[in-house]
């Protein structure tokens, strides 16, 4: 199985705070040595203003992670044990045995899977299912496999030994002379003499009534010498002649070892996705028959593993350091069931995050949560590299407005201040340029701009959405009011929210526009001049998690 990632990871529809916050504290991490492996992840869409500072900081945009759930393909046995269709019993059931597994898959030979073939399987194989008459001494295999088999050499007609599988019966020369020559006229009487392989040590005159009477083979056992005389009768006949060092008793044994699994190997199966969490496969497979199963990519067809239902009693969880968030209603989805090790944040305590294990946790009371990594690399004294330090002021300068938020403290002004140094940019031109680009009341769809940088909140039984978009001036929100708020009623209505917010954020006069829809009690509470049904002017506002959220939670307190 392959080890399950480490993730750091902020929030859903993340802002630069958090796409930063984790691409700073992954790289702490492998820097220390720590977790070697983190991956800086994410689980949106990131903004044009985030996209700004990591080009600017030479930096690849984190991995896009959408559910975090342990899959199929994690888990999956990427060594496979498997055999061919035209393998033989002695093949498989070796392979079987050295690996001490019961079940292995089956491929044709263009390597495309098309069975399953179990230890009991290879039963059929050696046990005939009709135990009457010719039945029970007739076995389909090619001289070519019983002779890999039986490790036999080719002494007698000439070419290739045959590859297509035959019925063949077996008859062995053990009798008296005037017994198996009796069997062999009858065989003949019969029409089927070209089917018999006769199986028969040091006995000339046996060995000449096969060859004379126009048997399919002969094998002679033991190692024992074949004169000239035979060898060049059964060229002449055009019989197989074979000859192993194994006794009589034991080829007729093995010969039935030297059937292919293409005739017991089971063709309906079941394979899964490598996408397929293991939560739902363990409800889907639970009850179904199949042990191994194969992981396949879909569209290919190509098989990358196999899974056994025991894999998927306790799998091993991927990995999680949550950034900017303790909630699970703004975590990645799948983070239930997900290991979270760390939990880095700066906002308020609330969900239902819980873990197995003891696990770090630091939460404070700062601007930006970029803040509190770069702290971890001043107090380890080390100094992040320039693009990372870079990267971390982006966070800063983006949650606390450069500064001039209501959350802004002085580690906040002490980590800007050393992480611009490091990065070798100045803290003001670099805000000017942050929030110059990529205007979304501008230029951003309305879906866009209420989905940049939202936040759920579950607030006394009440689940709210709240989306932020912070402008350089307030000029074109007029001009977007409206669609702005259509598409934020459907966003209420879809989620069947409580209250749904967007504020739009003059980072230069620091002011907001919010508009709000929902509870009529809750809306009619909100501590901001209002103007209509829906928009609210709030003069000073800028922080969603200071000011903004506050407000709503004293408005719901209200209306109860």
């Amino acid at each position: 199985m392959s080890k399950p990632p480490f993730y750091v990871i902020g929030h859903k529809n993340p802002d630069t705070d958090a796409i930063c916050s984790a691409i700073g504290y992954a790289a702490l991490l492998r820097q220390v040595g720590e977790v070697p492996d983190a991956i800086a992840a994410r689980c949106g869409e990131i903004s044009q203003r985030t996209k700004w500072v990591l080009e600017r900081a030479g930096l690849e945009v984190p991995t896009l992670i959408t559910d975090v759930r342990t899959n199929a393909g994690m888990i999956a046995h990427r060594k496979v044990i498997k055999v061919s269709v035209n393998d033989t019993f002695l093949t498989a059931y070796r392979r079987m045995l050295e690996a001490e597994i019961r079940c292995v898959p089956v491929e044709d030979e263009e390597h495309n899977l098309c069975g399953i073939l179990r230890y009991f399987d290879l039963l059929r194989l050696l046990l005939p299912a009709d135990t009457q008459g010719l039945s029970v001494r007739t076995v389909h295999a090619s001289l070519a496999h019983l002779a890999a088999t039986l490790q036999a050499e080719s002494l007698g007609r000439g070419g290739e030994l045959p590859e297509q599988e035959e019925d063949l019966i077996l008859l062995v020369g053990a009798s008296s002379q005037a017994t198996v020559d009796k069997r062999l006229k009858q065989a003949g009487s019969d029409g089927n003499i070209h089917r018999f392989l006769v199986i028969c040590g040091d006995r000339p005159i046996v060995q000449r009534y096969a060859i004379d009477h126009g048997a399919r083979a002969l094998l002679v056992t033991g190692g024992n010498v074949v004169s000239p005389e035979i060898q060049s009768l059964a060229r002449t006949k055009g019989v197989y002649l074979l000859r192993c060092a194994t006794d009589t008793a034991s080829a007729s044994t093995l010969i039935r070892c030297s059937r292919t699994v293409r005739h017991v190997m089971e063709r309906e199966f079941e394979t899964v996705s490598p996408s397929e969490p293991v939560s739902r496969l363990r409800k889907q497979l639970s009850t179904t028959d199949q042990d191994l199963f194969p992981v396949v990519e879909p569209g290919t067809g190509k098989m990358i593993g196999v899974i056994s239902k025991s894999d998927l009693v306790d799998p091993p969880r991927i990995r999680l350091a949550l950034v900017d968030h303790n909630e699970y209603a703004q975590a990645v989805n799948g983070v239930e069931e997900a290991e979270i090790t760390e939990v880095i944040d700066h906002h308020r305590l609330a969900g239902d995050l819980v873990s197995r294990e003891p696990i770090r946790y630091l939460n404070e009371p700062v601007g930006s949560t970029c803040t509190l990594v770069g702290r971890k690399f001043f107090h380890r004294g080390l100094q992040p590299p320039p693009g990372v330090a870079m990267c971390l002021c982006g966070g800063i300068v983006s949650d606390t407005l450069c500064l001039t938020s209501p959350t802004t403290t002085l580690l906040d002004r002490e980590m800007l201040t050393w992480l611009s140094g490091v990065a070798g940019v100045e803290a003001m031109k670099f805000t000017e340029e942050f929030f110059a680009v990529g205007s979304l009341i501008a230029n951003g769809t309305p879906e866009e701009v209420l989905n940049a940088d939202r936040k759920e909140f579950a607030e006394q039984g009440m689940t709210l959405s709240i989306s932020q978009v912070e402008e350089r001036d307030l000029h074109g929100f007029a001009a977007r009011r409206e669609d702005l708020e259509r598409v934020l009623r459907e966003l209420h209505k879809n989620h069947e929210y409580g209250l749904s917010i967007l504020a739009v954020t003059d980072v230069a006069l620091h002011h907001s526009m919010i508009l709000a829809v929902g509870q009529d009690s809750v809306v009619a509470n909100l501590p901001f001049e209002r103007i209509d049904e829906a928009l609210f002017h709030a003069p000073g506002v800028v922080s969603r998690k200071r000011q903004i959220f506050p407000a709503v939670c004293e408005a719901i307190h209200q209306s109860r």
